[in-house]
C-alpha cells in the first residue's frame, strides 16, 4: 500500500468534509448505525476468529477481554452513535466576534481539525467510536488498530465506508492501516497529517512522539489514584474504591493506587479486603498497611505501575498534602479520585492534583467521554494543551480567524488617520 498516496488522497477528503452540512452528517451517522446492526452476524464472526488466534497466541487476559465484540457491544456502539447525532455539530460555531473598526469584523469560528491518525489498542468498539466522532467534527481518518483485532476491525471499516459511500460522503475520508510499517510511513507524513492520536502502552506512546514531528495527542499510562480522607463514609469508600478497581480492571480509568489517612485505616482496610478478595483482586501494601491486613509488600515500582489487572497497590499516609504529592510524583495526570465529608479537602484535592479528572465521592470510572455526555471519545489526554481529559467532539476541533472589510488597509491605522475601535459583538 502506498501510504503517502493514501494520505494526499485523505487529506483531499477531509478539505471537502469540513464542509459538509449537519443534516448530511448525522444522516450519515445513522446510516452506519443501521448497517451495523444489518451486518451484526458478520462482525461477530470475524471477532471469535481473532479471539481464537489470539488465545492461541497467550496473549495476555486483559487484552483478550479489550478484544471481545459481541452483540452487546455492538448495541452500545449503536445507541453512542445514536446520541452522537443529537449533538450539537461542533465546526462552525462561532466563538468570539469583533468590531476592530467600522466595517471591519473579526470572528473566530471552530472548524476541523483536518486528517488525523489514530492508533489504537485491540478494543474494536475503538474504531466505530473514533471514526464517527472523526465525521461528526469533519475530519478525516487513518486508523490502525492492533494484530490482534485484524479481522474485526477490517469487517467494522469495510462496514463504515460502505454506509458513508451510501450516504454520499467524500470517498477517502476514513481509511485503514493493517501493519506497523505503514504507521511508520504515516509517522514522517507531516506535510499531511494534521494530528496523531495514540491509544497504547506508555512505551508506544513514547515512541511515536519521539518519532514524528507531527502533534500528537494522548496520554502514555492510566495511573488512578483513590484517596480515602479521615472521617469519610466507610461504606461509600469501600463501594468507589471497589468499583474503580473491578467494575473493569482492563481500561486506562480503573484505579491502581489506594491512598488511605492513617487516622482511618484502620477502620476501613479489613472491611476493604473483605470486599476486594470477593473479586478475586491482590492487595499490595506499604509497611503500615501490612500492620493492618495481611499482604504482599509494595515497592516502589507497585506505585509507578499501570496494572489492567485485578491488582491494588495501597499506602497509608499521614494528611491530604501527602496523598496529594504521592499522585502528583507517581500519577500519570489522568484521573483521581477523594471519597471525603469535609469541604475543604474537597476543594483542596480537586485544586491541587494535576490531573485531567479530578473526582470528589465518585468512581474514577466517571471518566469517559460517553458518560460525560460528549458521545464516545477518541480517547484521553494528559496534555495541558488543547485538550484535556476524554476528548470528545470538542476536542476534535480548532478554530481559524475570519476578518471581513470593505477595502480597509493599515497604512491608515498606522498612520493615525483610522483607530481602532476593538468593539466587542458578542
Amino acid at each position: 500500500m502506498d501510504i503517502k498516496l493514501l494520505a494526499k488522497n485523505a487529506k483531499k477528503a477531509s478539505i471537502a468534509f469540513s464542509g459538509i452540512s449537519t443534516q448530511k452528517k448525522n444522516d450519515a451517522l445513522m446510516k452506519i448505525a443501521e448497517t451495523l446492526y444489518l451486518n451484526k452476524d458478520r462482525i461477530i464472526k470475524a471477532n471469535a476468529e481473532d479471539i481464537e488466534r489470539s488465545t492461541a497466541e497467550n496473549l495476555p487476559m486483559p487484552l483478550i477481554k479489550r478484544l471481545r465484540f459481541d452483540e452487546d457491544k455492538i448495541n452500545g456502539v449503536i445507541d453512542g452513535i445514536k446520541s452522537l447525532i443529537g449533538l450539537e455539530d461542533p465546526v462552525g460555531k462561532t466563538l468570539l466576534s469583533t468590531e476592530l473598526d467600522q466595517g471591519l469584523e473579526l470572528s473566530r469560528v471552530s472548524c476541523p481539525i483536518g486528517l488525523i491518525g489514530i492508533i489504537f489498542e485491540s478494543r474494536p468498539d475503538a474504531l466505530v467510536q473514533i471514526s464517527t466522532l472523526c465525521l461528526k467534527s469533519g475530519n478525516a481518518v487513518m486508523l490502525k488498530g492492533g494484530r490482534e483485532a485484524l479481522l474485526t476491525n477490517r469487517c467494522l471499516y469495510e462496514t463504515i465506508a460502505s454506509a458513508t459511500q451510501e450516504a454520499g460522503l467524500p470517498d477517502n475520508w476514513i481509511n485503514l492501516l493493517e501493519n506497523r510499517d505503514e504507521v511508520s510511513e504515516m509517522l514522517k507524513l507531516d506535510d499531511y497529517v494534521d494530528l496523531i492520536i495514540p491509544r497504547g502502552s506508555n512505551e508506544f506512546v513514547r515512541y511515536i512522539m519521539d518519532n514524528s514531528r507531527i502533534p500528537v495527542l494522548g496520554h502514555a499510562d492510566g495511573i488512578c489514584h483513590c484517596y480515602i480522607d479521615k472521617g469519610a463514609d466507610i461504606q461509600k469508600a469501600i463501594n468507589i474504591a471497589v468499583d474503580s478497581k473491578t467494575q473493569y480492571v482492563a481500561v486506562c480509568n480503573a484505579l491502581e493506587t489506594l491512598l488511605v489517612h492513617k487516622d482511618i485505616a484502620v477502620d476501613v482496610l479489613p472491611s476493604l479486603k473483605d470486599a476486594l478478595i470477593k473479586k478475586n483482586v491482590e492487595i499490595r501494601g506499604c509497611e503500615e498497611t501490612r500492620k493492618i491486613v495481611d499482604c504482599i509488600p509494595a515497592t516502589e515500582e507497585d506505585w509507578k505501575t499501570e496494572y489492567l489487572d485485578y491488582i491494588l497497590s495501597i499506602k497509608v499516609v499521614e494528611s491530604i498534602d501527602e496523598a496529594i504529592e504521592h499522585i502528583n510524583t507517581y500519577g500519570s495526570g489522568h484521573t483521581d479520585t477523594i471519597v471525603s465529608k469535609d469541604k475543604e479537602s474537597i476543594e483542596k484535592f480537586l485544586e491541587y492534583v494535576d490531573s485531567g479528572d479530578v473526582f470528589a465521592n465518585c468512581s474514577t470510572r466517571f471518566s469517559d467521554g460517553f458518560k460525560y455526555g460528549f458521545g464516545a471519545e477518541v480517547g484521553i489526554s494528559t496534555n495541558k494543551i488543547h485538550a484535556r481529559g476524554p476528548v470528545g467532539l470538542e476536542g476534535l476541533v480548532t478554530y481559524k480567524y475570519k476578518l471581513i472589510g470593505d477595502g480597509h488597509i493599515v497604512a491608515d491605522y498606522a498612520e493615525n488617520r483610522k483607530k481602532f475601535t476593538h468593539r466587542h459583538l458578542g
